[in-house]
């Protein structure tokens, strides 16, 4: 296990550095964007009040009319609006629309930039995407890139326990004396033990969050191994099977009921949610058309949320006929669901956008950089001894 340890360690070294760091970043992702691209992101004035949701879809799509609003979400300082091609019936492709969401005023509707009009460069500067997608894909932003993410996570969490089996101790005796020891670093021995001790005694102290983290990624990566765990588990109710049974035959690109009607709708059938279940809406949060299922989904931020931002709260309408086909809660209906969410919110440190949270995930990201690194070292010293124990070594013989 030792052996299996070291060449999986090694093997995953690299990955895990960058996934490591990346998180780091990713902890601040949205404070890290405001410093970055001051210019899209706004304070309202007294007396301003955001926008209907269906007031900035409607206002997009009458601005770009080859183009329909896949989907947004609002905040106080920014609407996030991404854009899908409608058909063009002449070629029978999508239009093209931008690659990156407009980015809007929630309380006019404008858009936002960071220079003046005349600025050809009027596009935030997407530094937290590429790092976003060096995280989960390695920068290829596509779905073997977010494979590979997973099963490196997927090794990693195997790996964990592993490591955990790696530092019981292996004579007989009491046990916790002998094992109390890996739990130890030896400050003032040289630098051969020093990164030893750090490997080791570092992974037992934070050996929970190793699991939890490594398992998180798997459920973002690798989504064909995580969900029929968590199903076998527990009570699962928005896995593949309940998402696959939502798609229709051939996509609906244009619905029967309106933004507004889909809007009103939405809420009416979420504050008769919010009495059932006695959580509180706090604020409309986004819009989505999706034209696989041929419905519309309504988010809002709850009381029920567990993370600070993310469609957490949602209801799914039926395009068509209005009617409720599905209801997401992030905690209490669905006990696998809850605890995805909460994996969710743990890895890129949101949970309620709790600051010491997010601290705490962007200093793991450090620690996991740092075990990765001793764990090269220790496996440099091993095939290169220092000069002390070669001449030990030598002597011996």
């Amino acid at each position: 296990m030792t052996v299996l340890h070291r060449w999986t360690g090694l093997a995953l070294a690299l990955f895990l550095a960058i996934v490591a760091l990346t998180g780091s970043l990713l902890a601040f992702r949205n404070r890290i964007d405001r410093l970055v691209n001051p210019g899209f992101h706004v304070q309202p004035l007294p007396g301003q009040h955001v926008l209907d949701l269906a007031v900035l879809a409607e206002r997009v799509e009458a601005e770009m009319p080859h183009a329909r609003v896949a989907y947004f979400t609002v905040d106080p300082d920014q609407a996030l609006v991404h854009l899908a091609g409608r058909f063009d019936s002449a070629t029978g492709k999508p239009w093209p629309v931008p690659d990156l969401p407009l980015v809007l005023n929630p309380y006019t509707a404008e858009r936002l930039h960071p220079g003046p009009p005349s600025d050809p460069l009027r596009r935030p500067i997407d530094l937290m995407g590429f790092i976003y997608a060096l995280h989960t894909s390695l920068a290829t932003r596509t779905e073997w890139g977010w494979t590979l993410v997973g099963v490196v996570a997927l090794l990693w969490t195997i790996d964990s326990f592993v490591a955990l089996v790696v530092t019981l101790p292996r004579s007989v005796g009491p046990f916790w004396p002998r094992w109390r020891q890996a739990w130890k670093i030896k400050l003032g021995a040289s630098a051969r033990r020093l990164h030893f001790d750090l490997h080791r005694a570092g992974g037992l102290w934070l050996w929970p969050f190793l699991v939890v983290f490594g398992w998180s990624s798997v459920m973002l990566g690798l989504n064909s191994v995580y969900e029929p765990v968590m199903t076998s588990l527990f009570d699962y109710g928005s896995g593949g099977d309940g998402i696959t049974s939502l798609m229709l035959a051939t996509p609906l690109e244009r619905p029967k009921l309106s933004w507004r009607e889909a809007q009103a709708i939405g809420e009416q059938a979420m504050a008769r949610l919010a009495a059932e279940h006695h959580f509180r809406i706090e604020r409309p949060y986004g819009l989505a058309y999706v034209a696989e299922y041929g419905g519309y989904t309504y988010a809002v931020r709850s009381s029920l949320d567990l993370r600070g931002h993310g469609w957490d709260t949602t209801v799914l309408i039926d395009g068509v006929s209005g009617e409720l086909r599905q209801v997401d809660l992030p905690r209490g209906a669905h006990t696998g669901d809850t605890i995805s969410t909460l994996l969710w919110g743990i890895h890129y440190g949101d949970l309620r956008d709790w600051l010491p949270f997010r601290v705490f995930v962007c200093l793991f990201g450090l620690f996991l950089a740092a075990i990765a690194y001793t764990g090269i070292a220790m496996w440099w010293y091993r095939i290169h001894p220092p000069r002390r124990a070669r001449a030990a070594s030598a002597a011996s013989s």
